[in-house]
């Protein structure tokens, strides 16, 4: 990965600044590409401060060649095999240049007159472009510790990485804490060999969710530091004690870098003493009457409060793991907010210390490969990757971390936050380039449709612009009737139960609106007929749904106009004569919230907003469904995973569900809808209980808690639950009936309703399908019924059966994203069968 390293000590020194080109050069042997921007001079306890209305200025570093041993040490080891771990005194410690070196390949720093914070906003923005995007910002390692609150909130190393957060950068604060003032060479090799295995662990260990903006690692310059536990810990709370950090003196202060170096030294070295507090009183009032007396301070720091908090402490804090030789890991926002609260006291896992090399390095993740940089780059992929649904979204990172090279993309840190759950989302902000190949796996209200269709050929986005003639039921009515109309023999005329689509804004007009639906008044009429004769067994049972609804909501059953009129009765509230003054277009709907169940008690959640509520489809019920008597005789339907890639491509994933109601069902003949009058008297006669109806899993646990951990199984084990009821030679039969609907459902969208479904070329999307299987017929056959279409589905209902859901969106990376990305996946997926492929003759 591309590394920016910054720190508050500037450039190798070995009274000020010891450790960082040890550090870059361990980087870099691993394989990292490493830019380097540092302070050109001390800027320690500056916290994440810039000179305001200063112009910075730029120096140019040159450190010593690979052959000398690293800059800003007094000695060093030169392994060799005459004269193994030989102690050299080192000489050189580079060079500064006030220009920039002309001679290609010159390893050359920045060096900045600014602050740690100043070099992040510089390193990032105005220098290393021509190496690709920086994806690690490491602040470090500074000169001495920076554990616990006292250090942290003033440490410059902290502003550093605290400024690589809010750049949305992932970034590092290290430090390494010292015990005396013996320097050993051999010890700092392992500190910087540690710290490298520590920084890739954090980066492929980092959570994807964004609890974690920023890592505080604090490494102990120990003999047995390799030895020593990595431990998340918190940061230890504590303040400075009575008294002043500053000493007065007598004229000006002078020699800051050498007083910085004697406090941060005398200060390390007391760690693990608690002594009693020498400061002595200052700034008491003169006796002159409240005159000032003039006086100078120096920065005397009191880091006796600090080893004394240490000491008093429980353990577990950042100061006990370092006093105790562990090397200490704090998650932090970048709001010193302590985060990741369940990791601490647990070890981080580094993978096994490897065979030493002559470098004295090991590598343990795929690191980009620099030598064609031009075209690596034009073939990375980003990605901006936050489905904002805690079930999938580790499912989709971990499809692409096992199925994409990690060198072949980098993730883009998220938009999304607390503060900001619905970010406007600009992917040319995002991205090294707007030209840079990207893709975006958001919600639909985030996808940043506008640039998908400026760089068609540069951008995969995980939504179709328009899809309506899937998505929405009446549309979904209109699609299967206009191709069923043109192709008599489809499938859909067979698999879709012929809907009536109308429209009601008012109860009272309930009866206009279905002037046209022929097919509907003529049934309840018959029906109204056999109720009349006591042939209640024969009537036809329609089920209403709300086409702008979702998860289950506001689906009602009836048979009779009267039963009809009553749900929209039940709907309407009535608006006081104030209100209705106010608005004239403020119907009788406004506002009203209808209840999935029984009775006025049911929960808010379960509600449905009835200014929603306008447009309707009406069906015929599919009665009987089949039932499986092993399983309660619970109505159940299929929830199908396709995925629909350019225009178009359409995949089917043959590892199905089978959600169940959550009580065995009962024939609607039996009972009478459940519905009340204006004054809420409940109808006459056994109510319909809608449970044994539904199947949407979101409304188990409201309609029937009991059943609710038992309503999910795959389609695929119902055979082995129920194998009198349904064998596999019928399952299998319901597969092909799935496969072949929705294959010709996505090209009769497709071809049919080009205004309201237009797949594109730079676009995939992943949808849930739902299917409703009849009971046998008189040869023992069964018909799986189309139900409805839903983007975006919601996942969670596949409830433990988590594999599903991941091996389906390995699917969507395969079949989808790796041809975008150039990735060869030679995996095949025999659970992804391609049911359709339309040329739709949309190219870029």
């Amino acid at each position: 990965m591309h590394i920016l390293v910054v720190n508050d000590d500037g450039p190798p020194s070995s009274h000020s600044s010891p450790y960082v080109h040890s550090l870059v050069r361990d980087l870099q042997a691993a394989g990292h590409v490493v830019s380097v921007c540092l302070p050109h001079t001390q800027r320690s306890w500056i916290g994440k401060a810039h000179m305001i209305g200063q112009t910075v200025k730029p120096l140019y570093y040159r450190p010593p060649p690979p052959s000398s041993p690293a800059a800003g040490l007094t000695t060093a080891i030169i392994p060799s095999s005459s004269s193994p771990d030989q102690i050299v005194e080192v000489t050189n410690h580079g060079s500064t240049h006030p220009r920039p070196s002309t001679v290609p390949g010159t390893e050359e720093w920045i060096l900045v007159d600014g602050t740690p914070a100043s070099c992040v906003q510089i390193g990032l923005y105005h220098f290393f472009q021509d190496r690709g995007p920086i994806d690690l910002v490491v602040s470090g390692p500074n000169y001495g510790r920076n554990t616990t609150a006292v250090f942290a909130l003033s440490s410059g190393t902290l502003g550093g990485a605290l400024e690589a957060a809010v750049c949305r950068k992932r970034a590092i604060a290290l430090s390494y804490a010292f015990f005396n003032r013996n320097h050993d060479p051999s010890i700092i090799a392992k500190a910087s060999r540690q710290s490298v295995r520590v920084i890739e662990a954090l980066w492929k260990q980092w959570p994807t969710d964004g609890s974690v903006d920023l890592y505080s690692v604090n490494v102990p310059l120990l003999e047995g530091l390799e030895e020593g536990k990595v431990l998340y810990t918190p940061m230890l709370q504590n303040y400075w004690g009575a008294g002043s950090c500053f000493e007065e003196v007598e004229g000006s202060v002078d020699g800051e870098e050498e007083d910085e170096e004697r406090i941060r030294e005398g200060g390390e070295s007391q760690m693990g003493r608690a002594e009693a507090d020498g400061g002595k009183e200052i700034g008491k009032r003169d006796e002159k009457g409240g005159l000032h007396t003039h006086k100078h301070f120096k920065w005397s720091p009191r880091f006796t409060d600090v080893y004394k908090s240490v000491e008093e402490a429980a353990p577990g804090n950042d100061g006990w793991a370092v006093k105790e030789g562990h090397t200490s890991v704090t998650p932090l926002k970048a709001n010193f907010w302590n985060t990741a609260e369940d990791l601490h006291g647990k070890e981080l896992q580094l993978p096994p210390l490897e065979t030493k090399t002559k470098s004295n390095s090991t590598t343990t993740l795929p690191i980009r490969d620099t030598s064609s940089s031009t075209t690596k780059d034009d073939n990375h992929l980003y990605a901006l990757i936050d489905y904002q649904d805690s079930y999938v979204q580790p499912l989709i990172l971990s499809a692409i971390e096992k199925l994409l090279p990690s060198s072949s993309y980098t993730l883009l840190p998220s938009p999304f936050s607390a503060s900001n759950p619905d970010p406007e989302i600009h992917l040319a902000s995002l991205l090294p380039s707007p030209s840079s190949k990207c893709l975006q796996v958001t919600p639909y209200e985030t996808i940043d449709f506008d640039h998908a269709m400026s760089h068609p050929t540069t951008t995969l986005i995980n939504s179709y612009i328009i899809r309506k003639a899937l998505i929405r039921k009446h549309f979904l009515t209109s699609t299967v009737e206009h191709w069923v109309s043109k192709h008599p023999s489809s499938a859909l005329k067979t698999h879709v139960k012929r809907a009536e689509a109308f429209e009601v804004d008012y109860a009272e007009f309930l009866d206009d609106a279905l002037i046209e639906a022929f097919d509907l008044r003529a049934s309840m009429e018959k029906n109204d007929e056999l109720i009349a004769e006591g042939k209640e067994k024969e009537v036809e049972w329609w089920i209403l749904k709300p086409s702008m609804s979702d998860r289950g909501q506001g689906i009602r059953l009836f048979s009779t106009m009267d039963q009809l009129q009553e749900i929209f009765d039940g709907w309407e509230v009535e608006s006081d004569d104030e209100e209705d003054e106010d608005d004239d277009d403020a119907g009788p709907n406004t506002g009203a919230v209808q209840k999935v169940g029984k009775g006025d008690d049911s929960d808010d959640d379960a509600g449905i907003n009835t200014s929603h509520l306008r447009h309707f489809i009406a069906q015929p019920y599919v009665h009987p469904p089949l039932l499986l008597p092993e399983l309660q005789n619970r109505k159940f339907h299929i929830r199908v995973y396709v995925l629909a890639v350019g225009a178009l491509k359409v995949y089917v994933y043959k590892d199905m569900l089978a959600l169940f109601a959550g009580v065995p069902y009962v024939a609607p003949s039996s009972t009478t809808p459940t519905t009340s009058d204006g004054d809420g008297d409940a109808s006459e006669g056994p109510e319909l209980d809608l449970s044994a109806h539904l199947t949407n899993t979101c409304l188990q646990t409201y309609l029937s808690p009991q059943a609710a951990e038992n309503s999910v199984h795959r389609f695929w084990d119902l055979p082995a639950l129920s194998p009198s009821y349904f064998p596999q030679n019928k399952a299998e039969d319901i597969w092909e009936q799935i496969c072949e609907v929705t294959g010709e459902l996505f090209e009769a969208a497709a071809r049919g309703m080009m205004i309201h479904f237009q797949p594109m070329e730079q676009a995939f999307e992943v949808y849930g399908l739902d299917f409703l299987v009849d009971a046998d017929d008189a040869e023992g056959k069964n018909r799986a019924w189309l139900l409805e279409v839903n983007a975006f589905p919601d996942f969670k209902q596949t409830g433990e059966l988590k594999g599903v859901v991941g091996g389906f969106w390995e699917g969507v990376i395969k079949e989808a994203v790796g041809p975008f990305a150039g990735v060869e996946i030679k995996e095949e997926d025999e659970k992804m069968r391609l049911v359709r492929e339309v040329d739709l003759g949309r190219r870029w």
